[in-house]
């Protein structure tokens, strides 16, 4: 039997951390924003929890966010967003709509 590729391990929400919304597919440490793959709709003013590694688990407002380079309120399913985080990430982290 062939053995199926695993993606990168997200940690797994448990009880009272939110729900999966989308995972950081880069960092940009320069100007501390993330760019993050969305698996759910994203609104302004949502409160998400960004975990992984073994020391980050932090949450914050989504006070503006980017697609294509330009500002948007409400971001869909399936879009890569430009997000400001106010800690370090790293690529494959999970973030949490909370």
């Amino acid at each position: 039997m062939a053995k199926e590729k695993k993606e990168p391990s997200v940690a797994k929400a448990t009880k009272g951390e939110g729900k999966i919304i989308g995972k950081v597919t880069h960092y940009f440490s320069d100007i501390n924003v993330a760019v993050v793959k969305l698996s759910a709709p994203l609104n302004q003013g949502d409160e998400i929890r960004i975990m992984g590694g073994e020391n980050t688990d932090f949450n914050q407002k989504v006070d503006s966010m980017q697609v294509n380079h330009k500002a948007v309120k409400k971001a869909k399913k399936g879009n890569s967003i430009g997000l400001k985080v106010s800690e370090k990430v790293r690529e494959g982290y999970g973030v949490y709509k909370v």
